[in-house]
């Protein structure tokens, strides 16, 4: 229940965890995310559009470090997370081995 590029809607990121009725519940961090008050598709950018707006509001966020954590941890491939684009998510990756 993550995002994806392809359709620019951002949902709630799913973990392992499911409610009484079966159905995937966001991590406690992120009812604190700041992205959920903004237009997504600025987390979303088309190749060669620029993350910087994205990034401004991460650089805000009071639960950004937890998002950061997720993305790595779930080795996102899409949109900015935690303040960090693909491209810089990848890099971190490569830098802990777990790419």
């Amino acid at each position: 229940m993550t995002t994806r590029r392809q359709d620019h809607a951002i949902t709630i990121p799913a973990v392992d965890v499911l409610d009484v009725h079966g159905i995937p519940q966001p991590p406690a961090w992120y009812g604190g995310a700041l992205c959920a008050q903004v237009d997504q598709d600025a987390f979303f950018p088309e190749k060669g559009q620029s993350t910087r707006e994205a990034k401004q509001v991460c650089a805000m966020c009071p639960v950004a470090t937890k998002c950061l954590e997720f993305a790595l941890d779930n080795q996102e491939r899409f949109g900015v997370w935690g303040g960090h684009s693909e491209r810089e998510r990848r890099r971190l990756l490569r830098e802990r081995g777990t790419a």
